[in-house]
């Protein structure tokens, strides 16, 4: 799998997880929150904020059943149809300018996730760099072959697919020309039990479809986000949002800001702490080396032309002097040219001229 680059950023392997704080609709259709949003993910440290872009009479027959969560957190149908709330949420071009003004600002990549033709068209025409496609599209053909049309790299969620799937959509963006493609293990519900996280699934679609994977992050707490940067996640996806007592669908299972900003001091933590992978003497311990080792010394007073045996030799904390231990078994038997003290160290010189 080669390296994605887009912007001024890289996504591999050998590369830090690329976090993307989710904004999603929690702006609930303001701008000021959304800015007040682009802060927070800002602030975090997180790499790209990101919304959701979309017309609504593309996206939704009008009469659409709610998802069960939506019911739990905006009230059934009679209350406001699920048509509607997304009416209420929808982005329109100036407010997408303005906030990747905002984000410019400040330093972090803005990205969104487009649920119909128009809104992709929208995105190219704002430059977006990279595409993400959410999961409720994972199977939508045309959209994705529509996307791929557009010559970007894309992050495709995965929730409620199998296998099966899987391989079929990133087929698809292949088959239209993209290569440059991440695949996010996600489960999609909202919030969803840690034991359906099933991160382990990262590995399979990595090995089964050749692409860089990470996580797209439903569960409750950090324990999920830390197990996935540590499992090698190259994308790291968390909605966030300003109050989870906010009206919307999404806030119930989003992080707040002074989470948000702890969640990914954490991953960074997680990564250093995972290391090139290279098993050597760190330099925090090398001073120890030598401190906590033991090393070749005199068991008991050593003659001249003795043989070093395990009757008088042993290995002692020395403080780095005398040989490694590793060296026993070629010192073992030669004769001794001079003599040793109990316990003083024997050294490479000591043995030089030992036969």
């Amino acid at each position: 799998m080669n390296e994605i680059s887009f912007a001024d950023s890289i996504i591999g392997h050998n590369q830090p997880c690329y976090i993307i704080a989710e904004a999603g609709v929690n702006h609930n259709g303001s701008l000021e929150i959304g800015c007040k949003l682009i802060d927070v993910a800002a602030d975090a440290g997180a790499d790209a904020v990101k919304f959701q872009t979309f017309k609504t009479e593309e996206i939704i027959l009008s009469k659409a059943p709610k998802a069960a969560y939506h019911i739990e957190t905006t009230g059934d149908d009679s209350q406001q149809s699920w048509f509607d709330l997304l009416k209420s949420q929808e982005l329109d071009k100036s407010m997408h300018q303005k906030l990747i003004e905002h984000c410019n600002s400040r330093g972090i990549q803005f990205l969104s996730t487009p649920y119909d033709l128009s809104s992709i068209d929208l995105l190219v025409d704002l430059e977006i760099p990279i595409f993400k496609v959410a999961s409720t599209d994972a199977n939508n053909l045309p959209l994705l072959q529509y996307m791929a049309s557009k010559g970007k790299p894309i992050i495709l969620s995965t929730a409620m697919c199998d296998l099966r799937e899987v391989k079929k959509s990133v087929s698809i963006i292949r088959d239209a020309g993209i290569n440059d493609i991440v695949v996010l293990q996600c489960t999609g519900s909202y919030p969803a039990p840690f034991q359906q996280a099933n991160l382990s699934a990262m590995k399979e679609i990595a090995q089964e479809c050749n692409v860089a994977v990470g996580y797209s992050d439903h569960v409750p707490g950090f324990n999920a986000a830390i197990s996935a940067v540590a499992m090698g996640a190259c994308v790291y996806e968390k909605h966030f949002t300003l109050d989870r007592n906010l009206p919307g669908p999404d806030h119930r299972s989003s992080l707040e800001p002074k989470e948000l900003k702890e969640l990914i001091h954490i991953l960074r933590e997680t990564e250093a702490m995972l290391g090139d992978g290279v098993k050597k003497v760190m330099p925090c311990e090398a001073n120890n080396r030598s401190i906590l080792r033991k090393f070749i010394v005199a068991k008991k007073m050593i003659n001249i032309g003795e043989e070093f045996s395990i009757e008088n030799l042993t290995t002692k904390r020395s403080g780095g002097q005398g040989l490694e231990p590793g060296m026993w078994n070629k010192i073992i038997g030669l004769k001794s040219v001079q003599m040793f003290d109990k316990d003083q160290p024997i050294t490479e010189s000591d043995v030089k001229d030992c036969k």
